[in-house]
């Protein structure tokens, strides 16, 4: 993140806490709320096929998270909000509030982009190859990335864990400006890197924390010359698949499968559709996915629940060694440089907040959430869309909040 807010397609993510971090979007759009039934999808587990399967009336519980969603909607002003929350892997419930366009009802098989939460099955994917002993965290990526630059001191872990030192593109006002003024164009890993490659490093590779988009883009690179197969099919082989997410996969286009969930955004002066603005910037090829809202609460409980690890494993993806790194320097703003503590932190590919393992991918319009309480058992996934008068910030972690303050008021999810 700069030390001052810039436009951007990426809402921004730096909590109080200082976890994820992007650039700061202008908020979006307004639709009046409209009530739902008091019934909801009760899918069968077979991914989002199952979400419109069948409705039945919903018990205590479930009307009680529809009706806390169908109030955060209105307060936010939110265009659709989808959201399931599972416990033991069992449905709490699932539905679907508002529309996805003018007289296209929202509903629970809606595919919408994921962003982020690749993240977290890429470092899962990352770490079973450790628990294999086929590479070890601390390599430093040379062997694999011999041109990089300082990559005799870069490692795994730092690209995985943001302590590499890179600075990240998304918040470079060139960058900005040209991704607001061409939102389909495509983007090259080559381009997207050349920008943080142009500046020094914020600092020593491990010592501090921060940020950056070039970090996985690099990762996964790394990560396909290891395996010797694309990221995509590696990721499927290793994570999507064995969690049964059929309804999740990587794009090389703007595609996105049908149903659509459709969005908007105000970021750039005016209401317009952004569901096909191209997403090549985000991540890496291979890594931009899209989901849907019943795979992203199995994604959540399977990342979270460590279910693809082993024990040490799963240690290392809750703290792989960021916990108290984090502090400004001469050349690292505090903006930028954000301290980890124990209750909050980036861990590998997911954030650690207050005993949730979570991500929170958010842009172009589209906001989410996927959240798992060990302790608990307890998956929680939210998806929104804006209107032109939603406020900023990751709405579907608000509507994510709310719920898990019903459902757990002792360890709920932290105000974003």
């Amino acid at each position: 993140m700069n030390p001052t807010p810039v436009p951007g397609r990426v809402r921004s993510r730096a909590r109080r806490r200082g976890t994820l971090l992007c650039a700061a979007l202008l908020a979006v759009t307004v639709q009046t709320a409209v009530a739902a039934p008091a019934t909801a999808e009760r899918p069968g587990g077979n991914g989002g096929r199952d979400c419109v399967k069948t409705r039945q009336p919903l018990d205590a519980e479930a009307r009680r998270i529809v009706e806390i969603t169908r109030k955060a909607r209105k307060d936010l002003h939110l265009q659709a909000v989808e959201m399931r929350v599972t416990r033991n892997g069992r449905e709490v419930v699932t539905d679907a509030l508002g529309s996805s366009m003018t007289g296209v009802p929202a509903r629970p098989d809606m595919h919408f982009r994921a962003g982020s939460m690749a993240f977290a099955h890429i470092g899962t994917a990352l770490l079973q190859l450790v628990d294999e002993g086929k590479v070890n965290l601390d390599d430093p990526v040379k062997q694999w990335l011999p041109h990089l630059r300082d990559a005799d001191k870069i490692t795994l872990r730092m690209l995985a864990t943001n302590t590499s030192g890179l600075h990240d593109y998304v918040t470079d006002p060139a960058f900005l400006a040209e991704l607001e003024s061409h939102p389909f164009r495509e983007w090259t890993p080559k381009q997207l890197l050349a920008i943080p490659l142009s500046h020094p490093l914020w600092y020593e590779p491990g010592t501090n924390w921060s940020y950056s988009h070039a970090n996985y883009i690099l990762l996964v690179a790394a990560m396909e010359k290891i395996t010797g197969m694309p990221i995509a099919r590696f990721v499927k082989e290793r994570v999507t698949g064995p969690l049964g997410l059929r309804n999740t996969q990587n794009n090389y286009t703007p595609e996105i499968p049908q149903p659509v969930l459709h969005a908007f955004t105000s970021e750039r002066g005016r209401y317009e559709e952004s569901t096909y603005w191209n997403p090549s910037w985000t991540t890496a090829p291979g890594a931009v996915i899209t989901t849907d809202i019943c795979d992203m609460t199995r994604s959540a409980r399977g990342i979270g629940s460590g279910e693809l690890l082993s024990r040490e494993g799963y240690r290392t993806l809750l703290n792989p060694g960021t916990v108290g790194l984090g502090h400004p320097t001469k050349t690292c703003p505090p903006t930028v440089c954000i301290k980890q503590t124990e209750a909050e932190h980036f861990g590998l590919g997911v954030i650690v907040a207050d005993n949730w393992v979570l991500q929170n991918p958010s842009f172009s319009g589209y906001a989410a959430i996927q959240a798992y309480l060990p302790s608990k058992r307890l998956a929680i996934a939210v998806s929104t869309t804006e209107t032109a008068t939603t406020p900023g910030g990751n709405t579907a972690e608000v509507v994510a909040q709310r719920i898990s303050k019903a459902l757990v008021p002792d360890n709920p999810l932290p105000a974003p």
